[in-house]
């Protein structure tokens, strides 16, 4: 959702007052004093009776004409809203279509035992032990799927109450709409006619006088800002609690995303008939580009991974031609822009037994991250903040750096001192570091030229990513190819 704040701007717009003329005179000097009132209202304290001063008027509507630009900004909830409703829908949809084709399933089995019980009146000796084992496989299968079913339905009445609560949501998001809509709309009849009466008024005053007018203006004008900017300190924000309330489910949503993707591999296994094989190790972590996968032992009678030897792949989803990642032999790995849409398997080798684990389904690529490389791809020159970890030289690591990304070259440079540039090269590499704990998904290995590399820890995740991204794309322009070592990349990488 996005964030809705308060912000009017800095500075006042120019249409919203006339300009006056240097044959000004204001009949006080004097601005009117404010204090905070009811509802975190800028009220002026009332002094003697008398007509208001020019200042006072063209403050009182611009605080008006502030608080009606204010109201506008609900409409953007609504769509949200709106959004999260048609994602709902859409989770109900598909829990639908599973409880239709479970239901099937469940004639499929009833068919299938009845047609054994049939068949085992009719043969006799081994063939009816068999027939036999095979109805004990039916109703097994028949008890497992009942589970299923029961999982199904609990997913179903949570989908549901989702799909009510924002239902009931984008419903007040459009009645409080239409109420400020309506407001909105007389308060912009009022404030045309206060503008009138402000030009009116600015006119009569230059006929008069032409001493120190601009003066004047300049010291209201930032008086004005200044109440603003006390008003805006003191209005709390209407939409502030129904943030809090979506990032709340959007946690949620995350929290059960997870629970479908541990339930899916329990279901997958027992699909292929491995519920009674020990399982010796499994993936954890999040199969998304940002986040590292990591095998952890789930048996005491593991081997130490220490021990062991270790080697990752990434395999196309329309093939199953099986590609090496070169370096990837530790427990840990970060999935890195060219393992996106891709399958990630690893062989554990201990003691002539190999184990063989792999990714749910292909990794997934990180939100937003390629709207952020393409605004930093209009950009001649962008700079990471980084930390050299490990070089090959006699450079001193765990120093800051900054890392330029141009459209020609690659520069590394502390302040103003450069330590290496380079244009783009075929003796040039640039990939995520394979290995080095739940770090990894920070870091990069680069090796400008033969000879000299470094392993660069950036802030975040996301900056990692959105570096690799935008070198391969600018040397992919000078024609070419920037991966890793012994790493042949397609050319629509």
């Amino acid at each position: 959702m996005t964030r809705m704040t308060r912000d009017f701007g800095d500075t006042m717009k120019k249409d919203a007052v006339p300009a006056v003329s240097a044959d000004v005179i204001f009949a006080s000097l004097r601005f009117p004093n404010y204090k905070i009132g009811v509802n975190n209202q800028i009220m002026e304290t009332k002094g003697d009776p008398k007509v208001l001063s020019m200042k006072e008027v063209v403050a009182r509507e611009t605080a008006q004409l502030l608080e009606q630009q204010k109201r506008m900004s609900v409409r953007d909830l609504a769509s949200k809203f709106e959004k999260g409703l048609a994602a709902a829908a859409k989770l109900s949809e598909e829990a639908r279509l599973r409880e239709a084709a479970s239901l099937e399933k469940h004639v499929l089995l009833k068919k299938l035992r009845d047609a054994l019980q049939s068949l085992k009146g009719r043969v006799a000796g081994r063939n009816k032990e068999d027939v036999a084992e095979a109805i004990a496989m039916v109703e097994a299968l028949a008890v497992q799927l009942t589970q299923r079913e029961g999982e199904l339905i609990q997913e179903k009445v949570e989908v549901k109450k989702l799909t009510n609560f924002l239902k009931q949501a984008s419903e007040d998001a459009k009645k409080l709409v239409n109420e400020e809509r309506a407001f909105a709309r007389f308060e912009i009849e009022n404030a045309r006619a206060a503008v009138q009466r402000v030009e009116e008024a600015l006119q009569e005053h230059e006929r008069m006088s032409e001493a120190s007018g601009k003066q004047d203006l300049d010291q209201l004008m930032k008086e004005v800002q200044e109440a603003r900017r006390i008003k805006m300190l003191h209005q709390p924000s209407k939409v502030m609690d129904m943030e809090h309330e979506l990032r709340a489910l959007r946690a949620q949503l995350a929290e059960k995303s997870r629970l479908y993707l541990r339930l899916q591999k329990e279901l997958s296994r027992t699909k292929e008939g491995e519920e009674n094989v020990p399982h010796l190790y499994e993936l954890e972590g999040a199969e998304t580009l940002g986040s590292y996968l990591q095998i952890q032992p789930c048996s005491d009678n593991a081997p130490e991974l220490s021990k062991c030897s270790i080697q990752w792949y990434r395999i196309a989803t329309e093939g199953a031609k099986k590609e090496l990642i070169s370096g990837a032999t530790k427990s840990v790995y970060a999935p890195e822009p060219f393992d996106v849409g891709r399958v990630l398997q690893v062989d554990i080798l201990s003691k002539g037994q190999e184990i063989t684990l792999s990714t749910t389904g292909p990794i997934d690529p990180a939100a937003g991250l390629g709207t952020y490389v393409e605004a930093l791809v209009r950009k001649h020159d962008t700079e990471f903040n980084v930390v050299v970890t490990q070089t090959g030289s006699d450079h001193p690591t765990e120093s800051i750096h900054v890392l330029h990304v141009g459209k020609m070259r690659m520069k590394l440079c502390k302040g103003k001192t450069t330590i290496t540039k380079e244009y783009y090269s075929s003796s040039m590499q640039l990939c995520g570091v394979r290995g080095g704990g739940n770090a990894a998904a920070q870091a990069v290995f680069w090796q400008p030229k033969q000879g000299r590399s470094f392993v660069l820890a950036f802030e975040s995740e996301r900056e990692r990513n959105a570096a690799i991204m935008l070198a391969r794309r600018f040397a992919f322009d000078c024609n070419i190819i920037l991966a890793g070592p012994d790493h042949k990349a397609p050319l629509e990488t």
